[in-house]
């Protein structure tokens, strides 16, 4: 217990502050390079908890597919970030605003946790018991295409979005100048040669 306890804190403690450094680093690259790291520790936190599964998915799908394609999204677009540095102040109100509603939000959902008499029953219910045969895994399989199908399936919905538009803003089209055979064929020598008289000792 005691090396599960001081493996706990080492990976919270890790995953806490590499999620300060996500926002507060001043470099992208370096933000998603810790926000890697964040996913990394939280994905041992789940393995302490026993969903050895979902610590997989966060390693495979995150690290392995969403914080890449961030990195190369920041790495592939040009920003300007010293502009939109300039524009934070304007935007300060704005994002407290925000703040403050998912602080509140957060809070709500604490205390209701906190407060229910269910709370512990509902903490293990997802576990399946060792002695009864079902894998982690198969339960949360069957937990997620039962009673969360619909919002397992906005969730991807809302990734397929974010891979698109990721696309559409590295797209850039350049125009490309073709040859067209028939315009050279028939066109005149007039239109493409200028007979000039140069006199002698001067330039055109």
């Amino acid at each position: 217990m005691i090396i599960e306890g001081l493996a706990f804190y080492l990976f919270a403690t890790i995953a806490v502050v590499s999620g300060a450094m996500v926002i507060s680093a001043r470099n992208p690259v370096h933000s998603v390079l810790f926000l890697i790291l964040a996913f990394f520790n939280s994905a041992a936190l789940f393995v302490l908890m026993g969903a050895e599964f979902l610590a997989f998915i966060l390693v495979i799908v995150y690290v392995g597919a969403v914080a890449v394609l961030f990195l190369f999204v920041v790495m592939m677009l040009d920003f300007d970030f010293v502009e939109l540095r300039e524009g934070f102040l304007r935007y300060l109100p704005f994002g407290a605003l925000i703040g403050l509603i998912l602080l509140v939000e957060l809070l709500l959902v604490i205390g209701a946790w906190l407060v229910a008499p269910g709370a512990p029953t509902l903490a293990v219910a997802p576990v399946p018991p060792v002695d009864s045969g079902i894998t982690n895994t198969e339960a949360l399989g069957r937990l997620l295409y039962t009673d969360y199908a619909l919002a397992f399936q906005l969730a991807g919905l809302i990734l397929l979005v974010a891979m698109i538009g990721a696309i559409v803003l590295t797209l850039r089209r350049r125009p490309v100048r073709r040859q067209d055979i028939g315009d050279q064929v028939n066109r005149r020598p007039e239109e493409v040669l200028v007979v000039r008289k140069v006199d002698r000792g001067e330039g055109v």
